[in-house]
């Protein structure tokens, strides 16, 4: 599906008409001078100066809100050495959802609980402030292996052959909005009220350090996440994680890539990187259908897919419409806490695009590789 109203730099994948608010927020960006090229993914969603599902590509100027402030957010699948049908009954969904409260809380770890240190990766990574070295030691090192809230989920899921795989979504935790935060009242306002740096310049070089430092720490967080379930699996089921079947991506980055036999700077918000055969994971809502992919590489897109469905309501506006009966019948055939079902309704199936619709009209970006259905959805609240 085309949109004839984009602005010239604008190349757009679409599985509905755009909003007029989201059409509008696009073309704003695409005028400002140092934009080379943009890709909408079909999840688009409107969101605060940059809408979700964007990629974008500039000379020399990073835009944060191009990337967000869960900078790193991604997604991590692994095969478990089961089917679906040892979780597929009351007793052992409600051990699963009992361990996983324990294992990988949503907020932060009891400190008795939390790691002694970080892993060598982050402790071998500088960041630019030490206001910033203090909130890694503190809220990093408590954080590390926890969930957050919102769209972040732990999914156990079954592929065609009924084998049973391990699906999250999580990301930066509080390290990304923290950098973000702190970044951003250093910065500058263009004329649409978007901060940017030259990638050389001071400001510029201490966000890409802080920013390569929330991508490091959100695969951190993925990693030691599965550990923990891994862990919960093997001591009450004897199932263990096939760790060779690992896929590991993320969707909330800047990075200098090469386009058009140029050197960029691409960012992406909500959006996977899709090259020639780089393999991925796109989830639909809690209710329906993921995918395991590998890019095709399509240039015009700057190599990127969707990174979802993408909402169809906002969160107020699912919170209106959306009833708990309504969702408790979305997902009647998943495994979830129905005590808390109240506070789910944002995140209700109906709330997103249907996720068919989203992969046909991606299918020059990527390649479906597996498809695989809900048994048992857990979420923070």
């Amino acid at each position: 599906m085309k949109d004839s109203d984009l602005h010239e730099k604008i190349q757009a994948w679409l599985s509905e008409p755009l909003p007029g608010e989201v059409r509008a927020s696009l073309n704003r960006l695409a005028t400002h001078d140092d934009v080379r090229y943009m890709a909408v993914m079909p999840d688009v969603h409107l969101a605060r100066h940059v809408c979700v599902g964007t990629v974008m590509a500039t000379a020399t100027q990073i835009f944060p809100a191009a990337i967000g402030g869960d900078i790193g957010c991604g997604m991590l699948a692994v095969a478990l050495t089961a089917d679906a049908d040892r979780i597929n009954n009351p007793l052992a969904a409600a051990k699963i959802l009992s361990g996983l409260y324990e294992c990988v809380p949503a907020g932060r770890h009891r400190r008795s609980h939390a790691v002694a240190a970080l892993p060598e990766e982050l402790s071998n990574l500088p960041l630019s402030h030490p206001r910033l070295e203090t909130f890694s030691r503190r809220d990093g090192r408590v954080q590390l292996g926890t969930l957050g809230r919102g769209n972040h989920f732990v999914e156990f899921q079954a592929d065609p052959e009924n084998r049973l795989w391990l699906m999250l979504h999580s990301g930066s935790r509080g390290m990304g909005q923290a950098i973000t935060a702190h970044h951003l009242a250093t910065g500058a306002c263009s004329s649409h009220e978007t901060v940017t740096w030259a990638a050389e310049s001071r400001n510029g070089a201490a966000y890409l350090t802080d920013m390569r430092w929330a991508v490091a720490y959100a695969r951190q967080n993925r990693l030691a996440m599965v550990t923990a379930i891994g862990r919960l699996l093997q001591e009450e089921f004897a199932i263990d994680l096939q760790l060779n079947t690992l896929i590991h991506c993320d969707h909330n980055h800047v990075r200098q890539e090469t386009h058009f036999g140029r050197e960029l700077w691409v960012h992406r918000k909500g959006a996977l990187p899709a090259t020639a055969g780089e393999r991925g994971v796109i989830p639909g809502s809690m209710g329906t259908r993921s995918f395991h992919v590998l890019g095709r590489g399509c240039a015009e897109a700057l190599q990127s897919s969707s990174h979802g469905a993408g909402r169809a309501l906002s969160r107020h506006d699912a919170r209106q419409v959306i009833g708990q009966k309504k969702l408790e019948r979305e997902m009647r055939d998943v495994w979830i806490d129905r005590r808390r079902m109240g506070k789910f309704r944002e995140e209700a199936p109906s709330a997103y695009k249907e996720i068919g619709r989203v992969m046909r009209a991606q299918r020059a970006l990527t390649r479906i590789e597996r498809e695989l259905r809900p048994v048992l959805c857990y979420k923070g609240t």
